[in-house]
């Protein structure tokens, strides 16, 4: 039994410097005696969207990491790779990481830019599907939503970069900031199609978006940066022919919460793979 082991539990925010911005993550850099029971009961006190637990490290640099909601485990998270990154590069300096998650192998680079720390995740090998129409509607349904809410030139796809994401684009500000859905509903329906967040964009330009997270299934009502969503937005707008091959996307995300944060992600030719940027800072 691995109750007795007591870690240092770090508090981080991703995707802002400001620790009243972004999303906080908890952090928990040596996790090796903990067992799924107390990882989950840290992550469930903590009351953040995810936590973060390092529970072995394999090499220089090199950790096993898994990540969990208040309610289960998750198979990838962005924001708290990204707090995790963060937590290592205050402790170690900046460099080269790399994390073995249940989804595969996530290298993040940090840098320190102008005395601010920014890192880098390198996704998985994303893939993006058709959304089932009974599916979409059922959505929608939850959502309060109708159909002429939705933006005909983002359509409806499920896209994956190390975890399963409904994309819905709507087609005004207003529509993505009046957010009121059937919690129980829509996670019924996230749990059936074993869908992460649902990723609610609205396009202001050509490669500026802002999103809104639902995130019923890990037991919160909507996740202010989702760095994990926002992979799988970058695979999204490339398999649409929304971007260039090569392109910086940028992501507002929180401001509705009034938590803003910004997440930058890049597309980079002859690189199926994501990569998403973003600072943070420790919270407290």
């Amino acid at each position: 039994m691995t109750h007795d082991h007591r870690p240092e539990v770090l508090r981080y925010t991703a995707f802002s410097a400001d620790p009243a911005g972004g999303n906080p993550a908890g952090v928990v850099l040596d996790a090796a005696g903990l067992d799924e029971e107390r990882m989950l009961a840290i992550a469930a006190e903590l009351g953040y969207s995810e936590s973060a637990f390092l529970t072995e490290r394999t090499g220089e640099g090199a950790y096993t990491i898994r990540y969990f909601s208040p309610k289960a485990e998750v198979p990838f998270c962005g924001h708290a790779t990204v707090a995790t990154a963060l937590a290592l590069a205050e402790r170690d300096g900046p460099g080269a990481l790399e994390f073995t998650t249940p989804a595969g192998p996530v290298p993040v680079s940090v840098v320190r830019e102008d005395g601010t720390l920014l890192a880098t995740l390198t996704s998985v090998v994303p893939h993006v599907e058709e959304a089932a129409a009974a599916d979409l509607a059922e959505a929608l349904a939850a959502l309060d939503w109708a159909a002429a809410d939705l933006d005909p030139a983002l359509p409806p796809r499920i896209a994956y970069a190390g975890a399963r994401h409904l994309v819905l684009a709507a087609a005004t500000r207003g529509r993505l900031a009046d957010l009121d859905y059937d919690f129980a509903r829509l996670e019924a329906l996230m749990r059936r199609l074993d869908l992460t967040t649902l990723q609610l964009v609205w396009r202001e330009g050509p490669e500026v978006f802002h999103v809104r997270d639902p995130f019923p299934v890990g037991g919160v009502v909507e996740d202010p940066a989702t760095g994990a969503a926002a992979a799988a937005f970058g695979a999204y707008a490339r398999d649409l022919g929304l971007a260039p091959e090569a392109a910086v996307l940028t992501l507002h995300q929180g401001a509705d919460m009034g938590r803003p944060g910004t997440l930058t992600v890049e597309l980079r030719a002859g690189d199926p793979r994501i990569r998403v940027s973003g600072t943070g800072t420790r919270i407290g």
